[in-house]
């Protein structure tokens, strides 16, 4: 069903709420990101091996996969300023006291919680962007939006082995913590609730959670979309991961170096790509049909060798810049993660679709932690990262299918 239309130029309240949303995303990824740079500090007091340091990262993903398509349809039935503080301050309840942990279970639990909690703020939040903001400027808001992903886990990983190094490891987890429950008090009076597109425009919406995930599969690109998604979480997750770990013990630089050749160059550049990739993708957008998912596997394609590069590459130059070329080609790619599926789904189900979309994406980036840690400890890490580069290929191929569907099926404005 198209959408209706609306004005190519969005009011400040459209940007605005925008604007405090990539606070929230900041926060978000701060502290998922926050563990990886400690993880050495991890190893010594709990004497961990790399298996056991991979399922840290992916106790919190497997949550965070199983809690979404849940989430997701609350979010599409009940007012989602709520969620998004509710959300906010509960993961950050949890990232405070997982300072508490005393032993190495202790740890894993938090971080399983922590997903629990965040779960619901993407849902809501890409709901909320796409009521605001039509064909004309979604992604243009939405890679906006994406870029507090990247300044979030640069910060966290940062702050992680800056802090970690001189005061211990639980010091950025009380900081970030803190930080978070303060903005939620500040968003409880900032935020507002805007009207649900589905309301302007009415349409049957699904009360039975199978149903509509039955509906939503059936829609045409769909899957594709969300097979996509997973590959492509799953480099994501294994790189965002083990790459503070694999600088430090390839290139032998202590925790803050090793973090800040980890959080910045990959960010950084991840920020770039979003930013072009949402101002590309709503240009041709309006000219071609499925143009979002068609950027988004050029994207992939091309980020591919990059990947295997960063696995066998033992000198900081090409590792930089190997970063920098996944950097530009992810955040294109994610700047039209949400927009792209939103041109194949109706209004009415943007919170379920977004939250199927984190399940199965995250599901997939949920098994890279632990994966990559049991094949590191029997082949090495170089050569683990490197092997993630094939599911760029594949991931790409995936897109180009989800591309060629949207271009036969559409809901976009014409």
């Amino acid at each position: 069903m198209s959408e209706p239309n609306r004005s190519l130029n969005p009011g400040r309240a459209a940007w605005t709420t925008v604007g405090l949303l990539w606070l929230c995303g900041f926060l978000n990824y701060a502290d998922r990101q926050a563990v990886f740079s400690v993880f050495p500090l991890l190893k010594t007091e709990f004497g961990l091996d790399d298996t056991a340091k991979g399922l840290i990262g992916s106790s919190f993903m497997v949550v965070y996969a199983c809690a979404s398509p849940f989430t997701g349809r609350i979010v599409d039935l009940v007012a989602r300023r709520g969620l998004i503080v509710g959300g906010l301050a509960l993961w950050s309840l949890i990232c405070g006291l997982t300072a508490l942990s005393g032993k190495y279970v202790h740890l894993l639990f938090f971080r399983a919680a922590e997903g629990l909690g965040e779960s619901c703020y993407f849902p809501a939040s890409m709901s909320t962007i796409a009521d605001l903001h039509g064909p004309a400027t979604r992604s243009r808001a939405m890679s906006l939006h994406q870029t507090s992903v990247y300044v979030g886990t640069a910060f966290g990983g940062l702050l992680a082995g800056f802090l970690g190094e001189r005061y211990g490891w639980r010091s950025p987890f009380w900081i970030l913590g803190l930080a978070g429950i303060a903005y939620a008090m500040l968003l409880l009076i900032l935020l507002k609730e805007p009207k649900r597109q589905a309301e302007i425009v009415p349409e049957r919406t699904e009360t039975s959670l199978r149903a509509g995930l039955w509906k939503l599969v059936r829609t045409p690109g769909v899957i594709w979309f969300l097979l996509a998604f997973a590959g492509a979480n799953f480099v994501a997750a294994a790189l965002l991961s083990w790459m503070p770990d694999y600088v430090s013990r390839t290139f032998g630089l202590n925790l803050t170096s090793s973090a800040a050749v980890a959080a910045l160059f990959l960010p950084m550049a991840n920020l770039v790509g979003a930013l072009l990739g949402g101002w590309l993708a709503d240009r041709l957008a309006q000219k071609r049909a499925g143009a979002r998912a068609t950027i988004q596997a050029t994207a992939l394609l091309l980020g591919a060798p990059c990947v295997i590069l960063v696995g066998f590459t033992h000198s900081l130059p090409p590792l930089i810049a190997a970063l920098i070329g996944i950097g530009l080609c992810k955040g294109v790619y994610d700047a039209n993660i949400f927009a792209a599926l939103f041109d194949a789904v109706p209004a009415s189900s943007r919170g379920l679709a977004a939250g199927f979309m984190n399940t199965v994406g995250w599901t997939g980036g949920s098994l890279a932690p632990l994966m990559v840690g049991i094949a590191s400890d029997r082949v090495g890490l170089s050569g683990a990262i490197a092997s993630t580069g094939l599911l760029y290929l594949v991931a790409a191929g995936l897109a180009a299918i989800a591309a060629r569907a949207c271009s036969r099926h559409s809901t976009r404005d014409a």
